[in-house]
């Protein structure tokens, strides 16, 4: 039971970075050449996780098809709810005008999709081992940063601050209900263990390959988004050391 309530307080921990990147949007909004540095850090450290811890921990524990099945099965999953529900790429935020808060509106249903399943993953992670929980927590933490920061910017110029704290309060309250979730199926079920990492890890890598590139591409930012790719590589890395 502890074990539960510390997977809960993580999770909650990791979907509180939501306020950083509101704040950040009152800051560097004009600043692309940051955003673009963030969005490849948190790409960078999404991705490595996913296939260096995710799917390497899988592959131990179950056979190689099964994982490319969970993995393109996590994929496909977030992709089809992308694409069946009314959820609009994060740059396109940047169209500032009378529908900003339309925009606003859509880009966070898009967030709180993808919030829901990186609980799962976190969870899943955990019950497998602390170390990857951790990282995979860690993961999640660093790339709310700059989808909040697509949500926050429109709320901002529009002075709509209480509609973008609620937008926050749901965006950080989504993953614990994610874990919630992971943690339900991997008590029912422990044996699917590795099918959860490799289908999270297929989560994880649609998130960043669907949302944040495009993001990073539309600020006009390539260079600077490989900068913070690589950074985010390099940093994940390190605290793969430490852990």
């Amino acid at each position: 039971m502890e074990d539960v309530w510390i997977i809960l307080l993580i999770s909650f921990l990791s979907g509180s970075t939501t306020v950083i990147g509101a704040l950040l949007a009152t800051f560097l909004k004009g600043k692309k050449n940051y955003v673009s540095i963030g969005v490849g850090f948190s790409s960078g450290i999404m991705i490595i996780i996913s296939f260096l811890e995710l799917l390497a921990t899988a592959l131990t524990m179950m056979d190689e098809l099964f994982v490319i099945f969970a993995f393109a099965l996590g994929f496909m999953f977030v992709l089809i709810i992308d694409v069946r529900l009314p959820h609009m790429h994060l740059i396109e935020e940047k169209g500032i005008s009378g529908h900003l808060i339309k925009i606003s509106y859509l880009v966070a249903i898009g967030i709180l999709i993808h919030d829901f399943p990186e609980g799962f993953a976190m969870a899943s992670s955990f019950w497998v081992e602390v170390r990857l929980g951790l990282l995979v927590a860690l993961g999640i933490a660093i790339h709310n940063i700059p989808e909040e920061f697509a949500l926050a910017v429109p709320l901002v110029l529009t002075n709509k601050m209480k509609l973008l704290m609620k937008f926050l309060v749901l965006s950080a309250l989504a993953e614990p209900f994610g874990a919630i979730f992971g943690i339900a199926l991997t008590s029912l079920i422990p044996e699917f263990n590795s099918f959860f990492l490799a289908f999270a890890a297929g989560v994880m890598v649609f998130v960043s390959v669907d949302e944040l590139v495009p993001l990073a591409y539309e600020y006009d930012g390539m260079h600077y988004f490989a900068i913070g790719l690589i950074a985010g590589i390099t940093s994940f890395l390190v605290l793969s050391t430490l852990f």
